[in-house]
């Protein structure tokens, strides 16, 4: 199977999910809409595809995985409805259209921000096929990767503006986007079963390399992008102040480094035996346009 195919198969298994999520009407249907308005806004749905990915690779069932793909992709949108806030980077848009505060307001955005983080650790817990054990180890997972060590502190670092150099840039990106594309790795192996820490260690450095690579590649195409392809303002990181990648390396260095990462995340695969979709994920990843 080619890989478009097999990565659109992926991303339409997981929306189909999403799409049965968040639909009660009471007591709060306004709450549920914006969960749903965010969750459901389209996206590339890189995390939960690589959660898949791994659990395939490993052979585990792919119903589990599914499951903590969703819960997820909960997380990251929650992290997207709060980055968006005025508080933090002020966004009127996200992937084309009116971010969640623009359309809900501030104060249910902010909730439904909320309500996503803890349903997210719900749907784990009744993630079908999956032993307490690894329930347990997805959750322990998932909270260390979102919490202050790691996308919430990567967070904190941005808005505090702590990150000056490439060091403590790296450190920032590793944690705010890093994290989140390891531990969807991670989860993957989980859903399989993969009791052994060296496995679950590579699929971790894949998608941590990965994210830094992701985050370079995002900050080249904050200066050089489309905005209408992009699905968001283009310049919105130098219109803040803020450092990124391309002030401090320029746009030729961030390319090779982008390329430096995603060779390393291929490296770190190369002990699978179906990784062939993993190879051409992170290169799908290092030449995407938006």
């Amino acid at each position: 199977m080619e890989f478009r195919e097999r990565y659109e198969q992926y991303r339409a298994s997981v929306e189909e999910v999403l799409q049965h999520l968040f639909l009660r009407k009471v007591p709060a249907g306004r709450l549920q809409e914006a969960m749903r308005y965010s969750l459901l806004a389209g996206g590339k749905r890189v995390r939960p595809v690589m959660t898949l990915a791994f659990c395939e690779a490993l052979e585990g069932e792919k119903r589990g995985a599914l499951f903590l793909g969703a819960a997820l992709e909960c997380v990251h949108t929650y992290s997207l409805i709060h980055d968006d806030l005025p508080c933090m980077d002020n966004d009127d848009f996200r992937r084309g259209r009116p971010t969640c505060h623009k359309v809900y307001g501030e104060t249910m955005a902010v909730l439904a921000g909320d309500a996503l983080q803890a349903e997210a650790f719900r749907l784990i817990s009744i993630t079908p096929g999956l032993s307490a054990e690894q329930k347990l180890d997805a959750v322990n997972a998932l909270s260390s990767a979102c919490g202050g060590d790691g996308m919430v502190g990567g967070q904190v670092l941005d808005t505090e503006g702590l990150a000056h150099d490439e060091a403590s840039l790296r450190d920032l990106c590793l944690r705010k986007t890093g994290c989140l594309l390891g531990v969807a790795a991670d989860l993957g192996c989980i859903a399989a079963g993969a009791s052994s820490w060296e496995v679950r260690s590579c699929a971790r450095e894949y998608g941590t390399h990965l994210g830094l690579a992701f985050q370079v590649r995002d900050d080249m195409l904050d200066v050089t992008a489309d905005p209408e392809e992009f699905g968001k303002p283009v310049g919105s990181d130098r219109e803040e102040g803020k450092r990124t990648f391309v002030d401090l390396l320029g746009l030729e260095r961030c390319a090779a480094l982008v390329a430096e990462e995603t060779a390393l995340a291929k490296q770190a695969v190369s002990c699978f035996r179906d990784n062939q979709f993993l190879l051409e994920l992170a290169d799908a990843l290092a030449d995407r346009r938006k």
